[in-house]
């Protein structure tokens, strides 16, 4: 018996592995892809092939000219990149989140992370954005973390009942009204600050389109070092499962891995929210589909959601720019459209489940 137990953890372990692996397969040829296709630019055919020619011992003349490849990599790459950065963080969030609080509906937008860091960056934005860029710290991202930390502390209260029991209606209703709360005051803010409406309606929508190397610098730190303490908790997300009075009997401080998942999720989140707007629905999307296809072990959900969540909205963001030419759809807009669904699905499910 024990030894038919072991030799079936052994085949999850191996099948894990081959998942990961084929993660990251996918994250490279979204990435080749994401640098490929363009409104402007060199045909995308020719991209590989200089990408093959600045690598040491290979001469390919692939016809791109110097202006070609400043398209490439001032404009298509920075975007590209951001779009996995931004992807990956939301989907390990969500995970976490979901993780945390033993509720797969949590997301970071249902917890009003998103709508409590974009009053911060509504704040910056609006007392004076281009005087603060140049900061050694830059505000946007911090604002954007004391917002998001400060609207999911006050869900999580207003989600708990009065035995410190959460379930999955009372955080989601509590998520629901933080958001509205929030939006009320960033609508506030706006309509007696008009002159950067348009900048911030942008924002809201989700943007990767003015993204550059600059805004992967700005949230690369937050993002590595959030990921780091989520991925270093995967284990321990695993316990959790079992409830927390079980997690404690096994020596595991309950109160102090909630803690500092949620800071380290939220610190993600609203980092990226900062520089690319409100993107919605990769949090839950990503991991649903990654419990699906690799089970529901949080050793390999995490980081197959962080390489899957980053290959998502590289693609997601390819139709934004190429279906309405000139002009582009907002990736928000793309996610919210393949997410909605999405989202209705799994509640159908899980009613008709039960």
């Amino acid at each position: 018996m024990t030894s038919t137990i072991t030799t079936m953890q052994d085949t999850a372990k191996r099948s894990g592995q081959w998942w990961i692996i084929g993660a990251a397969i996918a994250l490279l040829c979204s990435l080749l892809v994401g640098v490929m296709i363009g409104p402007a630019g060199p045909q995308w055919w020719r991209v590989p092939l200089e990408l093959l020619d600045r690598l040491p011992f290979i001469s390919i003349d692939s016809g791109l000219t110097q202006t070609d490849w400043a398209i490439v990599w001032q404009i298509r790459a920075p975007r590209v990149v951001l779009a996995a950065i931004v992807g990956s963080t939301l989907s390990i969030a969500g995970a976490s989140y979901q993780g945390v609080f033993r509720n797969p509906l949590v997301d970071p937008y249902l917890l009003g992370v998103p709508a409590g860091a974009s009053i911060g960056t509504t704040i910056v934005i609006t007392v004076n954005r281009s005087g603060t860029s140049s900061w050694i710290i830059d505000p946007l991202p911090v604002a954007a973390f004391v917002g998001g930390m400060t609207a999911v502390l006050v869900t999580y209260l207003v989600g708990t009942t009065g035995k410190g029991e959460r379930s999955s209606t009372s955080l989601v209703l509590a998520g629901v009204a933080v958001t509205s709360l929030a939006t009320a005051m960033q609508t506030f803010l706006l309509q007696r600050n008009s002159d950067v409406v348009r900048q911030v309606y942008s924002w809201i929508l989700g943007r990767l389109s003015s993204a550059t190397w600059s805004d992967v610098r700005l949230v690369l730190p937050y993002v590595v070092v959030s990921t780091i303490v989520l991925l270093l908790h995967r284990r321990l997300l695993d316990v959790l499962r079992v409830g927390d009075e079980e997690a404690t009997a096994l020596g595991v401080n309950v109160s102090r891995v909630r803690l500092v998942v949620v800071i380290a999720a939220t610190l993600g989140t609203a980092s990226v929210v900062a520089v690319s707007g409100l993107i919605g629905f990769v949090g839950i999307i990503v991991p649903h589909a990654v419990r699906l296809i690799v089970g529901a072990s949080y050793r390999i959900v995490l980081p197959a959601s962080l390489l899957f969540g980053a290959a998502f909205l590289i693609i997601a963001d390819i139709p934004g720019r190429v279906l309405d030419n000139p002009a582009e759809t907002p990736i928000g807009v793309v996610t919210a459209f393949l997410g909605a669904p999405f989202f209705l699905l799994i509640l159908r499910t899980r009613k008709i489940s039960r």
